[in-house]
C-alpha cells in the first residue's frame, strides 16, 4: 500500500464528531495512513514537519456523510423496476454531485445490480466509495419485469441474495419502490409516458399523482372505487377531457400502476424473511401502500433489521407520517427520511413531512433517495433543521454520519465518526451554512478542495 502523507486539520472553528452530542471548539484532527490518528483540543498542536496543514479557521469539520439510500451511481439495472442503466455521463454527474455535497460513502439501493456493475476504479477512478444492496428475490424480480425490466440480463434474473452478499453487497433492498409500488416514479415517469402515448399530451408529475390517487386511492387497494368527481374535474381543468373519459383514464392508470403492485408486496415479505435469515439490514419502501404491511412484517420478523426508507414520503399526510414512523419505531425499525426534491428544489415535493418527523423525534437517518434526479443535498436538510432549531448541529450531523454507521455497520462501521482509528473521511464546511462544502477528504486524501474535485484515489489504496 502506498504511503499517504499525514494531514493535520488545524484552527477548526468547531469539530462535530458524529456521535450526536459532541462539538469541540477549536480542536485539531490529525490524520495518518488513511485513518484518524487523534483529535486534539488545541488550536495549534505541536506537529512534525511530516504533516501537511489545512487551515480550517472559520469552518466546521464533520465526518464524511454516509448516504444509505441513493440511486443512479452504478452501471446496472436502475430502480426496483430493473430499468435500463443510466448512461456514463449521468452516472458520473450523480457521483460528482454526491461527493461535492460532502458524501464520501454511498449505498446504491436500486437493488438489482450485480457486483460487476459497480465501476472498476482502475478504469473509472472516483473518490466516492460506492456499494450496492440486493433485492434478488423471485417476487421482486417478477415485479421489476412487470413494471419494466429492460435493464435485467439473464445474469441479473438468475442471481439471488446469497450470491450478492458473498460478492460484497452491504444491505438488502430497496424492497418495493416508486416504480413497482405506485410511488414517485409513477408520477414523474411511467404515468406521464402512458398518458402521452395515449393522448399526445405532456402532463406534470403533480397532475399524474392526482390522477393516480383519484383513480386508485393513496393506498392502492384493489377494491378502491375511483373518485369520479375528482377525475372529471382534473380532466376538465387540464385539457384532458377530449382525450379521456373517467373510465378510460381509470383503466390507463390501473394498468400502468397496478400491474406490479401485488408482486412488489410479495417481494417485501420475501426480503423481510431474508433479513431475518441473513442478519443483514434491509431497506423498505415506506409509503401509504406499504405502511400497514411494514408494521405487520416488523412484528412477524422481530430479528429482521428493518429500515423504513423515505418515511417522509409525500403521499403521507403529516399525521400519517408521524403515526406510521412511531408504530415502526416501537417495533425496532430504523426510520430514514430522504431529501428528495423537498428542501431547496421543491418541484414536486415540500418539507412538511420531514419537518414534522424531526420535530417528533422520530428520525434516525437522512438520505437523498433519487427524486427523479432532482434530489437535494443532505447538508441542505441539515442546515434547515439547524436554522429552524429543530435539532442541534451535533444531533443533525449524526443522522448522516454516526447513526448511519450504527444502523449499517457492514457498510460504514469503520467511519462516520471523528475519533481515533476511524477511516479518515472528513468534510470541511462553512460554519454558518454547513451545506457550503469547502473541502472533502477521503481516506486521508484531499479529493475536493475549495469546491472542486481535485484528485481520484489510486486503486491499490482504496477499498
Amino acid at each position: 500500500m502506498s504511503q499517504i502523507r499525514p494531514i493535520a486539520i488545524i484552527n477548526a472553528a468547531c469539530v462535530i464528531t458524529g456521535d450526536g452530542v459532541t462539538s469541540l471548539e477549536r480542536a485539531s484532527v490529525l490524520l495518518a495512513e488513511g485513518r484518524i490518528e487523534a483529535v486534539v483540543q488545541t488550536e495549534r498542536p505541536s506537529l512534525s514537519e511530516d504533516y501537511a496543514l489545512i487551515d480550517a479557521a472559520g469552518c466546521t469539520v464533520l465526518p464524511g456523510l454516509i448516504n444509505a439510500h441513493a440511486h443512479g451511481c452504478v452501471c446496472g439495472p436502475t430502480m426496483p423496476s430493473g430499468s435500463a442503466s443510466f448512461d456514463r455521463q449521468e452516472i458520473d454527474y450523480q457521483k460528482n454531485r454526491h461527493l461535492l455535497s460532502g458524501t464520501t460513502t454511498l449505498l446504491n439501493v436500486c437493488g438489482l445490480a450485480l457486483a460487476e456493475d459497480v465501476d472498476d476504479i482502475a478504469q473509472h477512478p472516483h473518490p466516492l466509495d460506492i456499494h450496492i444492496s440486493t433485492a434478488h428475490t423471485p417476487a421482486s424480480l417478477a415485479a421489476a419485469q412487470a413494471a419494466d425490466g429492460s435493464g435485467l440480463s439473464p445474469r441479473h434474473l438468475a442471481a439471488r441474495i446469497d450470491h450478492l452478499l458473498e460478492a460484497g453487497a452491504k444491505a438488502l433492498g430497496e424492497a418495493g419502490g416508486g416504480q413497482t409500488l405506485g410511488g414517485g416514479a409513477q408520477d414523474y415517469r411511467f404515468l406521464p409516458e402512458a398518458i402521452e402515448k395515449a393522448s399526445g399530451l405532456v402532463v406534470h408529475p403533480n397532475l399524474a399523482r392526482k390522477l393516480k390517487e383519484a383513480a386508485l386511492g393513496r393506498r392502492l387497494e384493489a377494491n378502491t372505487n375511483p373518485d369520479g368527481a375528482t377525475l372529471l374535474s382534473l380532466l376538465k381543468e387540464n385539457g384532458l377531457e377530449g382525450h379521456f373519459a373517467i373510465e378510460s383514464i381509470t383503466s390507463l392508470v390501473r394498468k400502468t400502476v397496478m400491474t406490479s403492485v401485488a408482486l412488489a408486496r410479495q417481494g417485501l415479505a420475501e426480503i423481510a424473511a431474508e433479513a431475518a435469515r441473513t442478519g443483514m439490514p434491509a431497506i423498505f419502501h415506506n409509503a401509504p401502500p406499504t405502511a400497514a404491511q411494514l408494521i405487520e412484517l416488523a412484528g412477524r420478523f422481530p430479528r429482521a433489521r428493518m429500515v423504513a426508507g423515505h418515511s417522509n414520503h409525500p403521499s403521507f399526510t403529516r399525521a400519517e407520517a408521524v403515526e406510521t414512523a412511531a408504530a415502526l419505531r416501537t417495533l425496532g425499525v430504523g426510520i430514514d427520511v430522504s431529501t428528495l426534491d423537498c428542501i431547496a428544489t421543491r418541484w414536486r415535493n415540500g418539507p412538511d413531512n420531514l419537518d414534522c418527523l424531526i420535530d417528533a423525534g422520530l428520525v434516525d437517518t437522512i438520505s437523498t433517495d433519487f427524486g427523479g434526479g432532482d434530489w437535494d443535498m443532505i447538508l441542505e436538510a441539515i442546515h434547515r433543521m439547524i436554522c429552524r432549531k429543530l435539532l442541534t448541529p451535533a444531533a443533525a450531523i449524526a443522522k448522516a454520519t454516526g447513526n448511519v454507521a450504527r444502523i449499517f455497520p457492514e457498510l460504514a462501521g469503520d467511519r462516520g465518526m471523528i475519533e481515533s482509528g476511524k477511516r479518515a473521511d472528513i468534510v470541511i464546511s462553512q460554519s454558518h451554512n454547513l451545506a457550503r462544502v469547502r473541502h472533502v477528504i477521503c481516506r486521508g486524501r484531499i479529493v475536493v478542495k475549495n469546491g472542486s474535485i481535485v484528485v481520484a484515489p489510486r486503486p491499490e489504496t482504496d477499498r
